[in-house]
């Protein structure tokens, strides 16, 4: 969600931050702000509600000049979006500066403890107890006289930031810095993500990759209680009792060139287009001939498996019900599939023989990394499936499957998506091989089949003029319906909502077969109905279905499988998609449903890449 940008160095820090912040605005904000430490050696805040241009703007006539700062996109969670409310915050007296990612739970007990000792407060957010707090140790170290004022004001700041860190609880990315010690920046983080990157005499702290890219590829992802030293010369890392720890930095084998939108009005649109070539990577590695191949089960005890547990949120909740179906069909395990963000407040039955298969596209999300833990505390073996390496989920979980589809810019899942799709799939087939519950020839023939995807959703892709026509025509309705069966009531439900999330139209998914249990009543001329209605058992189901949306003068469009003549007599618009196994047509049948949303949205005038009140990881409960 929000997100976070530090520099120190030799060179100008607004620049290098107000990139960052550009390269992190795909995460969904709605204030920004930037902190930098003048030559005169005071902090010159400049912030302003709403998008970056605001911010950038407030520093063209006298822009703050300095070699070190912090800058700041905020979500609005405590308090309202307002310029006094964005980051960064500072002390009352200005000689501290912090920006901060997550929420602090315990903040309104902090803010009474802190004015009751004289503290006073400017925002109504819960990150400026942090502020304040590392004032008030920092303040009470110099105080009792521990630092020697000429050597020890950095030593006495890192302990203060430690000290305050302890009283947190929560979540926080944050960065700091004091105007005393003019080379030094403080990062840490505990449940939101935060990354170093490396520089020569210079050094860099984002929220996320894409932010440094433009200026390094050496990172160190921080791990949970960690904390950052960060000067010029170099990165210290410690843990929160002083510490310190050992790693080596990871190189990103992508460059920045890759999150630009490559000529396409919207990243949106570009990643959509990307799609057969991200499916392919994904499979990359997992196909050996007609055999798959996915070593990464070999890191967790299989033979004690007798039920899945699948948990996400989001778009990722309906890969996992692709994945339900594929498992219980070919693997022969019950399938529970779960939002990630009501387990913990559950009482869900799981141990050693429960897989729990957590799927997050960022691997930060907050609801799924919280499942994680209480899947672990209950003993149960856990598998991320995610697109960030390094990524939180992926330290916290027995063994991982990446997806492989590169960085994802538009704030809607599109190939992480499909992405999970490919995964799933070849998990399900390679678990239903192990346990020996799926004949060899079976296994073939998914391979095989799964080589064929990338072109079949090339061919999908092929329909957009005619997708393009008829989301203009629908543009102007109120409310839509998607329906499906079996493989296709995911898709439906994912079509919904990524109508929903991009052009803010009203859309419900649903199985095909439940309308007539309530949803019916809502059916009128002006509510169209999308059906996925490709080549599968419940077929005829399917167009009986759709008969009855007929009766009620409702317009249909549907997505059918090239060859399918009949579909013409049941449907006012059709799509045609080419013919793949059942298992596998969600990843292909998707496609006409993402287009759809897309020109919906694009025709309506909406923020296709960056969709108000959304964040592309959503890192705070």
């Amino acid at each position: 969600m929000c997100g976070i940008v530090g520099y120190t160095g030799h060179r100008d820090a607004v620049p290098i931050l107000i990139e960052g912040l550009r390269r992190l605005a795909y995460r969904g904000y709605d204030s920004a702000g930037v902190a930098v430490l003048a030559s005169d050696g005071r902090i010159d805040v400049r912030k302003r509600r709403g998008k970056l241009g605001r911010l950038e703007d407030a520093l063209q006539d006298s822009p703050p000049s300095g070699v070190l700062g912090i800058a700041h996109t905020r979500w609005a969670t405590h308090g309202p979006p307002t310029t006094p409310n964005a980051h960064p915050h500072l002390t009352e007296d200005g000689r501290i500066a912090v920006v901060h990612n997550g929420i602090i739970e315990n903040y309104l007990e902090l803010r009474a403890e802190l004015a009751a000792r004289g503290h006073e407060f400017a925002s109504d957010t819960d990150t400026e107890v942090i502020v304040h707090l590392i004032e008030d140790y920092f303040e009470r170290t110099l105080e009792v006289g521990r630092t020697s004022p000429e050597a020890g004001r950095a030593s006495a700041f890192i302990g203060a930031v430690r000290r305050a860190l302890g009283r947190l609880e929560g979540s926080y990315a944050l960065a700091a810095f004091v105007s005393d010690e003019p080379g030094l920046i403080i990062a840490a983080r505990h449940f939101s993500p935060l990354v170093v990157g490396l520089g020569k005499g210079q050094n860099y702290l984002a929220s996320d990759i894409p932010a440094l890219l433009a200026e390094t590829r050496e990172v160190i992802p921080l791990e949970d209680d960690e904390v950052a030293v960060v000067t010029a010369e170099g990165v210290a890392l410690q843990d929160l009792e002083g510490r310190p720890v050992n790693r080596e930095s990871m190189h990103v084998t992508w460059d920045a060139a890759a999150a630009e939108k490559g000529g396409y009005e919207h990243f949106v649109r570009k990643e959509i287009d990307e799609q057969p070539t991200a499916i392919a990577e994904t499979l990359r590695g997992r196909l050996a001939g007609d055999q798959l191949v996915m070593p990464e089960l070999d890191e967790l005890d299989l033979k004690r498996i007798n039920r899945v547990y699948m948990l996400a949120a989001g778009t990722s909740l309906y890969a996992g019900l692709v994945g339900k179906l594929q498992l219980e069909r070919w693997a022969r395990l019950p399938v529970e599939v779960a939002y990630a963000s009501e387990l913990r407040y559950g009482d869900p039955v799981l141990g050693p023989e429960t897989l729990v298969v957590l799927v997050s596209q960022s691997g930060e999300t907050a609801d799924t990394l919280a499942a994680a833990g209480s899947a672990r505390e209950a003993g149960a073996p856990t598998l991320a499936i995610t697109n960030v390496v390094g990524s939180s989920l992926t330290r916290v979980a027995d063994a991982t499957l990446y997806l492989q589809v590169g960085p994802e810019i538009g704030v809607v899942a599109t190939k992480t998506f499909t992405g999970q799709l490919a995964l799933l799939t070849v998990l399900a087939a390679e678990l239903g091989r192990r346990r020996g519950v799926l004949p060899a020839q079976e296994v073939r023939d998914i391979a095989l089949q799964l080589r064929k995807v990338p072109e079949a959703v090339a061919t999908a892709l092929e329909s957009e003029p005619a997708i393009r026509e008829v989301a203009q025509s629908l543009a102007g309705r109120r409310s839509m319906f998607f329906i499906g069966r079996r493989f296709g009531h995911p898709v439906a439900l994912e079509g919904a909502l990524k109508l929903k999330e991009i052009s803010y139209i009203h859309a419900e998914g649903y199985p095909a077969g439940e309308l007539k249990h309530g949803p019916i009543a809502m059916l009128e001329p002006a509510i169209p109905v999308f059906a996925i209605a490709t080549s599968s058992p419940t077929y005829d189901k399917l167009v009986s279905n759709i008969e009855e949306v007929r009766a009620r003068g409702v317009e249909v469009t549907a997505i059918a499988t090239e060859g399918d003549e009949r579909i013409s007599w049941h449907a006012e618009h059709v799509f045609y998609v080419p013919h793949v196994r059942e298992e596998l047509a969600p990843m292909v049948d998707v496609v006409p449903t993402q287009l759809f949303a897309y020109h919906v949205a694009v025709a309506l005038g909406r923020d296709v890449d960056k969709p108000r009140n959304l964040a592309k990881s959503v890192t705070v409960e």
